[in-house]
């Protein structure tokens, strides 16, 4: 049988933590994980280890589930200074705690004036995040 292995962000999901916590808790060597890739995997018997209880198979969790949005927002006429300024902000949205399950790029065309923002992140987040850009979006047309 093959060895469950969960992410960082399914460990956070399973603790209540954040997943910087997780991060943190590995990195310390409080928690002990695989670094597969750029990402850390932690065993099932390592988690329960570490958490001193039996932790449930993950098809029986469906804590673990959910629903994600892909969205590209495509900004033009924007000037570098504008692009930087927008980014600085989205970036700052993603570090509040409710934004764990959401992440994004931005990509600036300096020759074409255009600002692109890839979200990828559950529901709400993302929906937040699009308020977000929009209302900034529009404070710049003015």
């Amino acid at each position: 049988m093959a060895q469950e292995l969960y992410s960082v962000e399914q460990v956070a999901s399973r603790l209540g933590l954040h997943v910087r916590t997780i991060r943190n808790y590995v990195r310390d060597g409080r928690l002990k994980a695989v670094r597969i890739g750029k990402q850390y995997r932690i065993s099932r018997a390592d988690l329960e280890e570490f958490t001193g209880a039996p932790t449930p198979p993950a098809a029986a969790d469906r804590s673990d589930r959910h629903v994600e949005a892909s969205s590209i927002v495509h900004i033009d006429s924007v000037d570098r200074a504008t692009a930087d300024r927008l980014s600085t902000h989205i970036f700052g949205a993603l570090n509040q705690p409710e934004a764990v399950r959401l992440r994004a790029e931005t990509i600036y065309d300096e020759d074409r004036a255009v600002l692109k923002v890839i979200v990828v992140g559950d529901l709400s987040s993302t929906a937040e995040l699009l308020r977000l850009i929009d209302l900034m979006a529009a404070q710049d047309q003015h």
